[in-house]
């Protein structure tokens, strides 16, 4: 299984852009390797990702591993708070 990030680099919302940035930098802190999967390449991946997250109206960041959906960034930050990193992205 693999970390795959849903993200975009076409946005005008600073808080998607800062989102995203800071579950990569969080990641790349605890040597977490993942995977960037950018929708705004092909609307079958925005596609893709809600239904995998099972919400129509989900917007990026979302967090996977492989193909099971983790959680969206307040999730994520919920995560980070409780130093439960880990198991919030199914590793441990």
């Amino acid at each position: 299984m693999s970390v795959k990030i849903y993200y975009t680099t076409v946005t005008a919302s600073r808080e998607v852009k800062s989102q995203q940035a800071e579950v990569m930098r969080i990641l790349e802190s605890k040597s977490i390797q993942f995977e960037l999967i950018d929708i705004s390449q092909d609307s079958s991946l925005r596609e893709e990702m809600r239904a995998k997250a099972g919400n129509p109206t989900a917007v990026p960041p979302l967090v996977f591993n492989g193909d099971q959906y983790c959680g969206d960034y307040n999730m994520f930050a919920e995560a980070v708070e409780d130093d439960a990193v880990e198991k919030f992205l199914k590793l441990a």
